[in-house]
């Protein structure tokens, strides 16, 4: 049997963040259960992302985060910054790939990044 991964983003407002990841993704919701909300692309190919009502804030850093991957840093950053969205440093070029560093609406950390595929100098 293969497993298969979810990932579970703790937050306040499950169903305000269910609109930026879906937009974010190209994630559906499939819908809420009590303090959940429950995200999946389309084709069933990527993993599940659940949005969960916590009350307390975000205390520090996430030790994890998402990577979105594009050919288009900079034009997926403008986009994500219209979803709500920050940027929280320059772009950065480490090992070939270059990356920014951004913020959910909530604070929660994520990077937009090309995975390699570019040879683009920071912004």
């Amino acid at each position: 049997m293969r497993n298969s991964i979810g990932l579970v983003l703790d937050c306040r407002d499950p169903e305000a963040l269910a609109r930026f990841w879906g937009e974010a993704l190209g994630y559906t919701a499939l819908g809420s259960a009590g303090s959940y909300v429950l995200l999946m692309d389309g084709d069933n190919a990527g993993p599940k992302l659940l949005l969960q009502q916590v009350p307390e804030p975000r205390p520090a850093k996430n030790r994890m985060h998402l990577d979105i991957d594009t050919r288009d840093v900079d034009g997926e950053v403008r986009r994500l910054e219209e979803l709500g969205a920050r940027r929280l440093e320059a772009a950065r070029v480490e090992h070939g790939t270059r990356w920014v560093v951004m913020a959910d609406p909530e604070g929660n950390e994520f990077c937009v990044c090309d995975g390699g595929q570019s040879n683009q100098a920071p912004s």
